[in-house]
């Protein structure tokens, strides 16, 4: 698995936000939006074994733990670092263009937070619609919103595909009038 970071901090987004949370960063990434904000990701990393990030996730002493990148689901050995992180509150933080039926979250405590893309990300039309299919109750929709665009296209994804999950919107750093 080629891991970018690895740290403890405080959950900033989606309904886990405030949590201390460990946070393992993935390397590598199948998008490119227009905000994003860990472009950092895109290469670099270090090569580690499940069971090396495991170590590294008990040091810091928290059973919750967030899974992002880049795109997590790109790493083929997903599926092992679960089997692992057993005992532990797991979010899954994706991009949505990837299938979520290539790991099957069977552990209640694990989720997904499928980040859709919007229109002003430039990367809408690479979403994979047929995830919304695999959400369970405890999984999350989020859409990062732009513009007032973004929100219509997103209210209409959640009208024509959302069956299980929460929805939450955030706003794209600095691009808001908040007034408006």
């Amino acid at each position: 698995m080629k891991v970018n970071e690895i740290f403890l901090s405080i959950q900033g987004e989606s309904m886990s936000a405030g949590f201390p949370t460990v946070f393992v960063r993935f390397t590598g990434c199948n998008l490119r939006c227009s905000y994003c904000d860990t472009k950092y990701a895109y290469n670099g990393g270090e090569d580690m074994t499940p069971s090396e990030i495991f170590e590294e996730i008990k040091k810091l002493h928290y059973k919750r733990v967030c899974l992002t990148g880049g795109e997590p689901l790109l790493q083929k050995e997903l599926g092992e670092l679960l089997v692992l992180l057993d005992d532990y509150t797991v979010t899954i933080e994706t991009n949505g263009s990837v299938g979520l039926g290539s790991v099957v979250l069977k552990n209640p405590r694990h989720s997904y937070v499928m980040d859709m893309k919007v229109p002003s990300s430039g990367c809408s039309g690479q979403m994979l619609f047929e995830n919304f299919d695999l959400l369970k109750e405890q999984d999350e929709i989020k859409f990062v919103v732009g513009d007032r665009t973004d929100y219509e296209w997103a209210k209409s994804i959640i009208s024509k595909y959302h069956k299980k999950g929460t929805v939450t919107f955030s706003p794209v750093y600095g691009k808001i009038d908040y007034s408006a």
